[in-house]
Parts: C-alpha cells; sequence; structure tokens
C-alpha cells in the first residue's frame, strides 16, 4: 500500500499553473509538519513536506487554502527519475495530494468574511434554530 496522511500548517500560500501539453491545473504547496516528540530543550521540530495537487483538487486548494492554515492531506508518494542538462541522472520523491480537508477550528467570523470576502457557514443558518421546551415530547 502507497499512502501518507500529513496534517501541518502551510509555510505560503499555494502556487497555481497549468500542464503546457494537457493544461491540467497543477497546485504546489508546503506544509510543516510538527514531530510528536520534544528536543531535549524543550524545543518541537518540524518536517517540511512540498505536495503536489492536480485537476479539481489543485483547483480546490488554490483557492480556499492560505499561508498559516493548518490542514489534513492524504494521498500517495512517488519517485520519478530525469536526466539534467549536463547528462546526469537524477531521483526525486513526490507527495501527491489525493485528498485534501481544512484541519483548524473554526475562527471568528468576522475573520472568514474578510479572508474569503464569502458568506460564514453561521450567517446561512442563522434563525433556522429553534428553541425546544424540554418538558414537551419530541416529535420524532
Amino acid at each position: 500500500m502507497n499512502k501518507f496522511q500529513f496534517m501541518g500548517r502551510l509555510t505560503k500560500d499555494p502556487e497555481s499553473r497549468v500542464t503546457p501539453n494537457t493544461n491540467t491545473p497543477v497546485t504546489t504547496f508546503t506544509i510543516a509538519v510538527n514531530r510528536r516528540f520534544t528536543e531535549a530543550n524543550g524545543e518541537r521540530k518540524a518536517d517540511f513536506f512540498n505536495l503536489t495537487a492536480f485537476g479539481k483538487l489543485a483547483e480546490f486548494c488554490a483557492k480556499y487554502y492560505r499561508k498559516g492554515q493548518q490542514v489534513l492531506v492524504e494521498g500517495r508518494i512517488q519517485n520519478r527519475t530525469w536526466e539534467d542538462q549536463t547528462g546526469q541522472r537524477r531521483y526525486t520523491t513526490d507527495y501527491i495530494i489525493e485528498n485534501a480537508y481544512f484541519a483548524d477550528s473554526r475562527r471568528d467570523p468576522s475573520q472568514v468574511e474578510s479572508d474569503a470576502g464569502m458568506a460564514t457557514p453561521s450567517s446561512s443558518i442563522d434563525g433556522e434554530f429553534i428553541t425546544i421546551d424540554d418538558s414537551e415530547e419530541l416529535p420524532f
């Protein structure tokens, strides 16, 4: 099985482009993933992973992910080899995202509106909740 799962914070805003031959959207970004343990001095180290998303998922990440956000990503690890301009063989390991999620706790609604220019989830349901008297029987 070839699967990874990382939860960490974006180190900068995602970068997007389109592949030249197939016009497929591609988004790349880096997340910092804290290690589970601390150093002897109490400092916590982090590992940094460069991630790549393709297609609709790439568009989603480019549109909604921002520097500092905590995210959860899942995907597969892929090895690539190529020859550089000097004829030397090069190797790299790519982390290809297959699923991406938000992992931050909810932010202040005013901050969400100013950040995304969108209504907050709570504003779309204001007034739809009703108070139920505990002494009455529930209708289901």
